[in-house]
This record gives structure tokens, C-alpha cells and sequence, in this order.
């Protein structure tokens, strides 16, 4: 819709495809995880979502990392940028939030959630979610909240009208 968009889940997937990522997940778990030389993203999930340990240690990996690149897309943004958008997935959980102009929760609900992730072939969703932080508690704590339980028209429109407030010149910035 004209935002400046990233991200920071296609930045963990270009992150696994990094020779050096690749090669710290190797020596971690061995050949099982990269076989024939590309990182089995499938593999890894079924190991981290099944430890806490493994988990913190992938995140102690890729979240510095994935800040790194954050920054550096944000930096380059050219000056008429209006509006630039990073998704991200674990943005209270990781502490990022205060990095960021303004939060946008989107919530839907539980059974919605499942029946798109079935669509999107999505595996381990409960063990996924469980590491997150509830819908309520994002909503309550975003500067703005989207609910995304009816058709992808209604998100949009309420997507347009966000984006066209956010946009609006403040006082201090006339």
C-alpha cells in the first residue's frame, strides 16, 4: 500500500541462507539440519520449538543479527519515505518495541489463526504460539490494534486508514 515494508521473518530466512549462520547451525546439530548444503528450515523448528534450550540459543544467535539488519534497512530508507513498516512477529518479546515510532498489533481470532496457518501449510503453530505472548496482552500494549477476522477487503481498508493517519502532519513536525 506505498509503505516502505520489511520483513524481519524473510530476514531470519536470508540469515539461514548466510554461510557463516549456516555453518554455526551445522557444527550445533549436525548434517541433519543442512542437507545437501541448504539449512532445512523445518529441521531447525522441529528442534528449537522442542527446546527451550536450543531455542535461546538460535535466538541468541539470529536476534542480534536480525537487529543488525533492521537498522541498516532503516538507514538506507530514502529521506521522502513517509512510512516505513517492519513486521515483527516477536516484537514485545524480544524488548524491540521501543525502537519503533509506533506498534500495530493484529489480532484474529484463536480459530482463525489455525485455520490460516493449516492454509499457509504451517507446522508446529501451538508450539509457536506458545512462546508468544497473548493477543490481549499485544493489543494491549501496541499504540494500535487491527482486528483481522473478517476478509482481506476489511483489513485493507482498515490498513489504508491507519496508514493515512499515520501519515497526517503532526504539530511538531509542521
Amino acid at each position: 500500500m506505498g509503505a516502505a515494508t520489511l520483513s524481519t521473518d524473510a530476514v531470519v530466512h536470508d540469515l539461514l541462507e548466510d554461510p557463516s549462520v549456516r555453518d554455526q547451525l551445522l557444527e550445533r546439530w549436525g548434517g541433519e539440519v543442512v542437507p545437501g548444503g541448504t539449512v532445512d528450515r523445518g529441521r531447525v523448528g522441529a528442534i528449537v520449538f522442542d527446546s527451550t534450550e536450543e531455542l535461546a540459543w538460535l535466538e541468541s544467535l539470529l536476534h542480534p543479527l536480525v537487529g543488525g539488519r533492521v537498522v541498516e534497512w532503516r538507514s538506507g530508507l530514502a529521506p521522502e519515505v513517509e512510512l516505513a513498516v517492519v513486521e515483527v512477529p516477536l516484537l514485545f518479546e524480544t524488548s524491540m518495541e521501543d525502537a519503533f515510532d509506533a506498534t500495530v498489533a493484529v489480532t484474529a481470532a484463536d480459530e482463525t489463526r489455525a485455520r490460516r496457518a493449516g492454509l499457509r501449510g504451517t507446522e508446529l503453530l501451538e508450539s509457536r504460539s506458545d512462546r508468544q505472548l497473548p493477543q490481549e496482552e499485544k493489543a494491549a500494549r501496541a499504540t494500535y490494534v487491527l482486528v483481522n477476522d473478517d476478509s482481506l477487503d476489511t483489513l485493507e481498508r482498515e490498513v489504508a486508514a491507519l496508514m493515512e493517519r499515520l501519515t497526517q502532519p503532526t504539530p511538531s513536525s509542521l
